[in-house]
């Protein structure tokens, strides 16, 4: 009998050429039984109905360089709010001439975002870029040193307040966050209680409430004189906040881990501080970067609610330009900018996830 050679079997073996492309994936995605195929053609009207005239709006009848006259009588967006209010919109009160250096101190922050997001520059190198990348920054926005003029914290905002808030206070949480998850499942009653009772008040009511506690009633318990920076305060309720539902996010990733993990570290005789860094945490918090990140991007923006203690972050300075009455209707291009910018920074965040739980899945 004769053998059939091997590229005629899988030339006979190759799918039809109708389950492969754009057209079979639509045929089997989108119209693949009378519903599916309604639900598509309305969506699909929908869009024809939105698109064409936001597209018309947003760029061929808009204006990007001109005055707000020119753009009342325009039928198109005003883009124009934020290209002649960008220097305000970005930096708040910052002195005009020295706005170079809370832009610097800007770049300098995304630099090592972005450097450090590679797994193989982990190492001790980049602690110490970081240690110097955050003297940096704080000698930049603040000065009093080498030459730079000093500038209140009350004149901080826009796009480095926000930053500040959400990095730093999103890096200090994380820490705090796994410290009270160990601490609830401690054997000791008194630290296991004191967790608790943190977790559960701090989850129990809204941020918005912790801001004004830190900036209404907290300074009332002060001495006559004394007073902490308003942005430190801040800082501090956003990080007391965050850091009580990463504690809950990770404590579920503890219970995910086998217990015979456990007992594998006491066999080999590694103490309780020695198996949580070496063998328990790690597998934990592999487990639980889709809702750490998911809780870290949230956070990042509820950081805005510090516009109702009066702090100008970005979204504040972007209400005080639409207070102006040149510009006064021209909220939606404004906060549409405003939307760009934390969609960016989110969806960083998000990809970068994505990018880390593939690179430490195991099972791969």
């Amino acid at each position: 009998m004769e053998e059939t050679p091997p590229e005629k079997t899988t030339q006979r073996l190759r799918p039809p050429i109708r389950n492969v492309g754009i057209l079979s994936w639509i045929r089997a995605n989108l119209f693949n039984g009378w519903f599916n195929t309604i639900l598509s053609l309305v969506f699909a009207y929908v869009l024809f109905l939105t698109i064409p005239p936001f597209i018309e709006w947003a760029f061929i009848n808009s204006n990007w360089v001109s005055t707000s006259e020119e753009c009342k009588a325009s039928s198109g967006a005003c883009w124009s709010i934020v290209t002649a209010n960008i220097r305000f919109i970005l930096f708040g009160f910052y002195p005009h001439d020295l706005q170079w250096r809370p832009l610097l101190a800007v770049v300098i922050l995304v630099l090592l975002l972005f450097y450090s997001q590679n797994r193989k520059h982990w190492a001790k190198s980049l602690a110490y870029a970081w240690a110097i990348g955050l003297f940096s920054m704080g000698l930049l926005l603040k000065g009093g040193l080498f030459g730079l003029v000093s500038v209140d914290s009350s004149n901080w905002g826009g796009l480095p307040l926000t930053l500040l808030l959400s990095v730093f206070g999103l890096t200090a949480a994380y820490p705090v966050g796994i410290i009270l998850a160990l601490g609830r499942q401690s054997n000791m009653p008194i630290i296991k209680s004191f967790c608790i009772i943190y977790i559960e008040l701090i989850r129990g009511v809204p941020l918005i409430s912790l801001l004004f506690m830190s900036s209404v009633v907290f300074p009332l318990f002060l001495p006559e004189g004394m007073s902490i920076n308003p942005i430190l305060r801040a800082q501090v309720a956003i990080i007391m906040f965050t850091a009580a539902y990463i504690a809950e996010v990770v404590r579920g990733g503890l219970q995910g881990v086998e217990r015979g993990q456990y007992e594998a570290a006491e066999s080999i005789g590694l103490n309780y501080f020695q198996s949580m860094r070496r063998i328990i945490l790690p597998q934990a918090l592999r487990i639980v970067i889709p809702p750490s990140v998911s809780i870290l991007i949230s956070a990042f923006k509820d950081t805005s609610l510090v516009v109702i203690i009066a702090l100008y972050d970005l979204l504040k300075t972007t209400q005080t330009t639409l207070s102006d009455p040149k510009w006064m209707g021209y909220s939606s291009e404004a906060y549409i900018f405003v939307a760009m910018i934390y969609f960016v920074c989110c969806f960083f965040m998000s990809n970068y996830s994505r990018k880390l739980e593939k690179e430490l899945d195991t099972d791969l």
